[in-house]
């Protein structure tokens, strides 16, 4: 067998030393050195949507839930003791599922963004099954509680990380994450300050970063239906915000099983 021409080999197949390795196909499958064990590596992937997908609308649906409440739009004082069972479900559990799918999707800023989130709506979910439950009084809005304000000094920090990840991906994403690490640092200062107007500031921007996921998580779900960008997110690339034009290739068999074609 003619030898194969070593040029022709991906980058990672060539040798660190920037020589041509002169080894067929077959040597490298035995070789024991670098080349060789590189040259038989071999990656496979699970398909899958954006996970992200589900853990924006899970953000967006317990964010605006709860945020239009705390900014006084609608309900009662015994409005959390309703809606903290979806809230749970849809900001806590959907977000950490998100979380664990991002791993996989080796996506890092959706990986801390849902870990952090997802885990302040469980948390508050238990929060207010306590409440509910008379073992632990309410915190009133406008009340002083450095314990509570802690929580979001912490959401502060890790979405601070995520938000200037997301600079790397699209402005989209960006101004989702940039107004909750905002509105976040707003809350937790109104409630170390137990500032109602403070508190309300960080509230108002905890809303609008939800109307904004709920918009970014739709453009991912069109773009994904329609397998062509219908609502242009702001990544980078000029062309990847031209709607109707595709921004993916995935690989897809029309007549395969979900997982290899693309969709159920």
């Amino acid at each position: 067998m003619a030898a194969q021409d070593p040029y022709s080999r991906p980058r990672h197949m060539q040798p660190a030393d920037g020589q041509a390795d002169r080894r067929t196909i077959e040597e490298l499958a035995v070789a024991e050195d670098h080349a060789g064990w590189v040259s038989r590596s071999r990656v496979f992937l699970i398909p899958m949507a954006a996970p992200s997908i589900m853990g924006l609308f899970g953000f967006a649906i317990a964010t605006m839930m709860l945020g239009s409440w705390q900014a006084g739009w609608y309900g009662s004082a015994k409005t959390p003791l309703v809606i903290w069972p979806f809230a749970l479900v849809a900001g806590g559990l959907l977000q950490s599922v998100a979380a664990i799918a991002s791993l996989r999707a080796r996506d890092g800023v959706a990986t801390a963004v849902h870990t952090a989130w997802g885990s302040f709506w469980i948390g508050w979910g238990i929060l207010m099954l306590l409440v509910a439950t008379h073992v632990m009084p309410p915190i009133p809005l406008g009340a002083t509680s450095g314990s509570f304000g802690m929580w979001f000094v912490a959401l502060t920090a890790v979405t601070m990380w995520g938000m200037l990840g997301a600079l790397a991906q699209n402005i989209g994403l960006f101004a989702v994450l940039s107004t909750l690490s905002a509105g976040s640092a707003l809350t937790a200062a109104g409630f170390f300050a137990g500032s109602l107007a403070t508190q309300q500031a960080g509230v108002v921007l905890f809303v609008i970063s939800a109307a904004v996921a709920w918009l970014v998580a739709g453009a991912m779900t069109l773009e994904h239906s329609f397998g062509r960008t219908i609502i242009p997110l702001g990544r980078w690339s000029a062309k990847a915000n031209v709607p109707l034009r595709s921004v993916t290739d995935p690989i897809a068999y029309p007549a395969g099983m979900p997982g290899v074609r693309v969709g159920q």
